[in-house]
């Protein structure tokens, strides 16, 4: 059996992934609450560049890694969620680390911080979670969404810190295009490097490897090594039977990073195909305009 998040949905097993929803995609975190809210899956929306971190100018490509976190629901929906009582193993996880006394309050400090990081006031969420992450530096679910708030905010350094401790207490890598992402805006490229290994051996969800996928590709363009960001993104770019998002987002980096190569043809070419099936995909037309196609 797999282990729930806070939104009290299952989580999988170290390791493994959950179904759609998140860079990771369909899974919901057991920190992160709701599906669709962490760095992986929401709906694609067109990068917002005034958002984007002053340390980063390498272009759309780190732009779609960073979907790695994404809008969390809609206001009623976080609400509903709100009322729901966290799931039974991590209220267990927050016994053990704190005992059944102490335990009642830390939950309701876990379901503050959780109401806070789906309204997206990170700030907010992180002022709660620190101290929890202090008091009881054993409860992954703490700790994971500690991370991930610090990823939203930009705070690189203390979300590998928080992300790393989750990564040792559960032995998971749903979280490590996260980890990885905040890695890589520290230019720390060997642990980036291998991370993707990481993650790519452990095979989870094909949604979940493509987001690690995703970083990695970034990174090497990062260093310029564009011809090797190419030909990873290109060994999950085939034409499947049938289309989902994360072959969307693959066609995507793969047009960008063409486009960034000086080959505007073969960029056009990827995104014409995202075209033919989602039409209001981020900003292609924008892009193929751009190119002159």
């Amino acid at each position: 059996m797999g282990r729930s998040s806070p939104s009290g949905q299952r989580r999988p097993p170290a390791g493994g992934q959950r179904a759609r929803g998140g860079p990771s995609q369909g899974r919901s975190p057991r920190v992160e609450l709701p599906r669709g809210a962490s760095p992986r899956t929401p709906p694609f929306e067109a990068p917002d560049r005034r958002e984007v971190p002053l340390w980063i100018d390498e272009g759309s490509v780190r732009e779609e890694a960073s979907r790695a976190t994404e809008r969390a629901s809609a206001t009623a929906a976080a609400a509903m969620r709100r009322r729901r009582r966290l799931p039974d193993d991590v209220v267990a996880e927050l016994e053990r680390a704190a005992g059944r006394t102490r335990a009642p309050r830390l939950e309701g400090r876990l379901q503050e911080a959780r109401a806070a990081f789906e309204a997206e006031r990170y700030q907010d969420a992180v002022a709660v979670l620190g101290p929890l992450a202090t008091e009881v530096p054993g409860a992954a679910a703490v700790r994971e969404l500690n991370g991930l708030s610090c990823y939203r905010l930009g705070r690189w350094k203390k979300a590998t810190v928080e992300l790393e401790a989750y990564r040792h207490l559960t032995g998971a890598v749903d979280q490590h295009p996260v980890l990885a992402d905040s890695y890589r805006a520290l230019r720390r490229w060997k642990a980036v490097d291998e991370l993707w290994t990481e993650l790519r051996d452990a095979s989870p969800s094909a949604e979940l490897v493509m987001e690690g996928r995703i970083v990695a590709a970034g990174a090497l363009a990062d260093r310029g090594r564009l011809t090797e960001a190419i030909e990873l993104m290109s060994t999950a770019a085939p034409q499947p039977r049938r289309v989902q998002e994360h072959h969307l987002r693959a066609w995507y980096v793969l047009g960008d990073l063409y486009d960034r190569a000086g080959d505007p043809t073969s960029a056009a070419s990827f995104f014409r195909r995202i075209l033919r099936y989602e039409p209001g995909f981020a900003d292609v037309s924008e892009r193929l305009a751009g190119l002159g196609h």
